[in-house]
């Protein structure tokens, strides 16, 4: 799910585990080495890169952001294609999500299932922290709408300090989102595609050094994370449908967001739900449901007692 998916693998320099579900399946061991970890679907190879740097609208942006991005291509170290991701998902919702993901954050706090902080640090520019040792700052570059879907490109300075890594790790991050609307399902209801193009460059260290050490755990948590962000967007939408009134109890706590983007997400869930929704559903349950993929279950108790 911008720092404006939502930004998606954006929400961390390296990625590094933004939801609690995430980071169970990242902090596992890589059976098999580096080839297991490239088994996600995503691709790093040539004809891949050719395609995300053809679908950079350079000849649209500002010279600034025309700049840093034609200096992150000259230096990047890792370049990674993430596997497409398709999800039920009202599109008006994931619309808000990639305008405001601070709100969406400020969702997972509420919910206790993730330590990322996301905060706005003037126009289309954010300060993020994700609790594990990353710190950094992200802009958006550019976003055009098209054909129901859009395209966004995300810059971002970053740097890690913690276990994973024996001396602080400082870098920069290009990111090109695009979402398009997909095919419905069988449910009818409405489907979304997300993909995602990184670029990395992480400072004073070779290809080389960051292949063999760092590649295996930025490419599998990178794709872990997206999927996961996805499947919460997808469960947030299915809430929108048939427990608006749990929605807006949910905005109501959400204090790290602009109150009128907490109108705008009651709006967006009173708009898709369904007649009569909320009719069979608990609003004090909601999220309990939110945040059960995420949390133990005594976790998810305490959660409801609140």
């Amino acid at each position: 799910m911008h720092a404006r998916l939502w930004t998606m693998a954006a929400l961390g320099f390296f990625s590094v585990f933004p939801l609690a579900g995430a980071g169970h399946a990242a902090d596992a061991p890589a059976d098999g080495g580096l080839l297991a970890s490239w088994s996600d679907g995503g691709s790093s190879g040539r004809e891949a890169r050719r395609r995300a740097i053809a679908a950079l609208p350079l000849d649209r942006m500002p010279a600034g952001g025309r700049a840093a991005v034609e200096k992150a291509l000259r230096t990047t170290t890792l370049y990674r294609h993430l596997p497409v991701e398709t999800f039920s998902c009202d599109a008006a919702l994931l619309d808000f999500a990639l305008e405001h993901p601070e709100a969406i954050v400020d969702i997972w706090r509420v919910l206790g299932i993730s330590h990322l902080t996301l905060d706005p640090a003037g126009p289309e520019q954010w300060r993020l922290a994700d609790g594990y040792g990353t710190t950094g700052a992200l802009r958006l570059l550019y976003h055009d709408r098209q054909g129901g879907g859009g395209r966004m490109v995300f810059h971002g300075r970053g740097a890690y300090a913690g276990p994973l890594s024996p001396k602080a790790l400082t870098g920069t991050c290009l990111l090109l989102v695009q979402y398009r609307p997909a095919e419905a399902g069988a449910d009818g209801q409405p489907r979304q595609a997300v993909e995602i193009d990184a670029f990395l460059d992480v400072d004073g260290m070779g290809l080389e050094i960051v292949t063999r050490s760092l590649q295996p755990l930025i490419v599998r948590s990178a794709a872990a994370n997206l999927h996961e962000i996805c499947v919460f967007m997808e469960t947030l939408s299915d809430a929108a449908v048939s427990n608006p009134t749990g929605i807006a109890r949910l905005a109501n706590r959400l204090t790290r967001t602009d109150p009128e983007d907490r109108r705008t997400l009651v709006s967006i869930a009173r708009a898709a739900a369904r007649p009569a929704a909320g009719e069979m559903h608990d609003p004090e349950q909601l999220q309990t449901e939110l945040a059960a993929r995420w949390l133990p279950a005594e976790e998810l108790d305490r959660v409801h007692r609140r």
